[in-house]
């Protein structure tokens, strides 16, 4: 879609950008759309001249690319305190995303539980925990956000540190053992 957008530039972005803001029904959405819906037929008509439209397109280009070059670079430096922390001889350190997993897996069932308490029994309550909750939704989805990438992290990890599951020539499997039993 962005590059599409990228590649038909200026009038294909304020088309859709006003269509979309059309379908909202509220005052300031509406507005926004007339307004766009004005600087596209003015984009048809020719009244905004091709080398407007052009310097809006190359300008479009420059704010993807900082953009773009900016969640590389973040995506960089969380990779790179990832590395960090696997190589750490430290080990808490080592053990810092297991516990932080634990911890937010902790605090999440209980909020939960006390959320499930309270809409259950004291149903009059529920309202304003139900708000309360709605407001904890930054810091959630961060904590949630962070857990999801330190787990997909340490999956990818792990599959590189196991060998593949095709087994080679030279590989020698063991005799399977008898169970023992208690007599034995």
């Amino acid at each position: 879609m962005v590059a599409a957008a990228l590649i038909q530039g200026l009038p294909l972005i304020v088309e859709a950008l006003g269509g979309a803001l059309g379908r909202i029904n509220n005052p300031i959405a509406q507005a926004a759309s007339k307004a766009l819906s004005e600087t596209s037929a003015a984009l048809i008509t020719g009244a905004i001249t091709p080398e407007a439209q052009a310097e809006a397109n190359r300008h479009l280009e420059k704010m993807t690319e900082l953009a773009q070059k900016e969640q590389s670079e973040t995506l960089t430096q969380v990779n790179e305190s990832l590395r960090a922390e696997v190589a750490s001889t430290d080990p808490y350190v080592r053990r810092m995303r297991p516990t932080f997993g634990y911890l937010v897996a902790l605090t999440w069932s209980a909020q939960m539980l006390a959320v499930a308490y309270i809409i259950t029994f004291k149903t009059e309550d529920a309202s304003v925990v139900v708000d309360a909750i709605e407001s904890l939704s930054t810091i959630w989805s961060v904590a949630l956000s962070v857990l999801g990438l330190y787990v997909y992290k340490r999956s990818d990890e792990k599959k590189r540190s196991f060998p593949t599951k095709q087994a080679s020539a030279s590989t020698v499997l063991a005799p399977a053992r008898k169970p023992r039993s208690f007599n034995d």
